[in-house]
Protein backbone atom coordinates (compact mmCIF):
# COMPACT_ATOMS: atom_id res chain seq x y z
CA UNK A 1 0.00 0.00 0.00
CA UNK A 2 1.33 3.20 -1.14
CA UNK A 3 1.82 6.40 1.92
CA UNK A 4 3.02 9.17 2.12
CA UNK A 5 5.49 11.39 4.17
CA UNK A 6 5.39 14.89 3.78
CA UNK A 7 2.06 14.54 1.70
CA UNK A 8 1.78 18.03 -0.43
CA UNK A 9 -1.54 19.59 -0.66
CA UNK A 10 -2.07 19.10 -3.86
CA UNK A 11 -1.58 15.69 -5.60
CA UNK A 12 -3.57 12.98 -7.80
CA UNK A 13 -3.51 9.58 -8.68
CA UNK A 14 -5.32 7.94 -11.55
CA UNK A 15 -4.50 4.39 -12.92
CA UNK A 16 -0.25 4.61 -12.88
CA UNK A 17 0.21 8.05 -12.90
CA UNK A 18 0.76 10.39 -9.92
CA UNK A 19 0.26 14.12 -10.56
CA UNK A 20 1.67 16.08 -7.62
CA UNK A 21 2.17 20.14 -6.61
CA UNK A 22 5.06 20.73 -4.53
CA UNK A 23 5.50 22.91 -1.84
CA UNK A 24 8.12 25.42 -2.55
CA UNK A 25 11.56 24.79 -1.08
CA UNK A 26 11.14 21.28 0.13
CA UNK A 27 13.88 18.28 -0.27
CA UNK A 28 15.53 15.65 1.25
CA UNK A 29 19.41 16.63 2.35
CA UNK A 30 22.08 15.83 5.02
CA UNK A 31 24.55 17.49 6.10
CA UNK A 32 27.14 18.75 3.59
CA UNK A 33 29.11 21.68 4.17
CA UNK A 34 26.29 24.02 3.78
CA UNK A 35 25.52 23.21 7.03
CA UNK A 36 21.64 21.97 6.48
CA UNK A 37 19.51 19.12 6.88
CA UNK A 38 16.23 18.89 5.14
CA UNK A 39 13.73 16.11 5.16
CA UNK A 40 10.39 17.85 4.42
CA UNK A 41 10.01 16.58 0.35
CA UNK A 42 7.21 15.27 -0.58
CA UNK A 43 7.80 11.03 -0.64
CA UNK A 44 5.28 8.96 -1.94
CA UNK A 45 6.32 5.38 -1.19
CA UNK A 46 5.61 1.50 -0.62
CA UNK A 47 7.45 -0.43 1.96
CA UNK A 48 9.31 -3.87 0.22
CA UNK A 49 11.45 -6.58 2.01
CA UNK A 50 12.48 -8.44 -1.10
CA UNK A 51 13.88 -7.86 -4.58
CA UNK A 52 12.34 -5.26 -7.11
CA UNK A 53 12.65 -3.25 -9.77
CA UNK A 54 11.44 0.31 -10.29
CA UNK A 55 10.58 1.65 -13.82
CA UNK A 56 9.02 5.44 -13.97
CA UNK A 57 8.61 7.85 -16.39
CA UNK A 58 9.29 11.41 -15.16
CA UNK A 59 7.58 14.98 -16.57
CA UNK A 60 8.46 18.51 -14.69
CA UNK A 61 7.42 22.08 -15.43
CA UNK A 62 10.79 23.03 -13.86
CA UNK A 63 11.48 26.54 -13.68
CA UNK A 64 13.02 27.26 -10.29
CA UNK A 65 16.37 26.49 -9.11
CA UNK A 66 16.86 22.62 -8.31
CA UNK A 67 13.11 22.20 -9.10
CA UNK A 68 12.73 18.46 -9.20
CA UNK A 69 11.53 14.95 -9.60
CA UNK A 70 12.42 11.47 -9.74
CA UNK A 71 12.62 8.68 -7.62
CA UNK A 72 14.19 7.20 -4.02
CA UNK A 73 14.74 4.57 -1.84
CA UNK A 74 15.08 5.02 1.72
CA UNK A 75 16.17 3.14 4.69
CA UNK A 76 15.53 6.38 7.16
CA UNK A 77 15.92 9.76 7.02
CA UNK A 78 20.35 8.67 7.50
CA UNK A 79 20.35 6.49 4.73
CA UNK A 80 18.46 6.95 1.05
CA UNK A 81 19.45 7.82 -2.55
CA UNK A 82 17.28 9.51 -4.73
CA UNK A 83 17.72 10.29 -8.57
CA UNK A 84 15.90 11.86 -11.43
CA UNK A 85 15.82 15.44 -13.08
CA UNK A 86 17.08 18.56 -11.53
CA UNK A 87 16.87 21.68 -12.79
CA UNK A 88 19.94 23.55 -12.56
CA UNK A 89 21.66 26.69 -13.98
CA UNK A 90 18.65 27.07 -16.57
CA UNK A 91 19.17 23.10 -17.77
CA UNK A 92 17.90 20.04 -16.38
CA UNK A 93 19.96 17.62 -15.57
CA UNK A 94 20.04 13.82 -14.34
CA UNK A 95 20.71 14.40 -10.94
CA UNK A 96 21.52 11.92 -8.29
CA UNK A 97 22.15 12.00 -4.29
CA UNK A 98 23.61 9.48 -1.82
CA UNK A 99 23.22 9.79 0.95
CA UNK A 100 24.81 7.70 4.62
CA UNK A 101 25.40 9.95 7.50
CA UNK A 102 26.24 12.92 4.76
CA UNK A 103 24.55 13.76 1.15
CA UNK A 104 26.87 13.47 -1.52
CA UNK A 105 25.74 15.28 -5.26
CA UNK A 106 26.04 14.82 -8.78
CA UNK A 107 24.41 16.12 -11.89
CA UNK A 108 25.17 15.61 -15.69
CA UNK A 109 23.02 17.98 -18.00
CA UNK A 110 20.56 15.80 -20.09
Amino acid sequence: MMQWLNEPAQWSETGNQIVVTTAPKTDFWRITHYGFIRDDGHFYFQRVNTDFVVEVKIYGNYKDLYDQAGIMIRADENHWIKTGIEYVDGVQNLSAVVTRGYSDWSVTPL
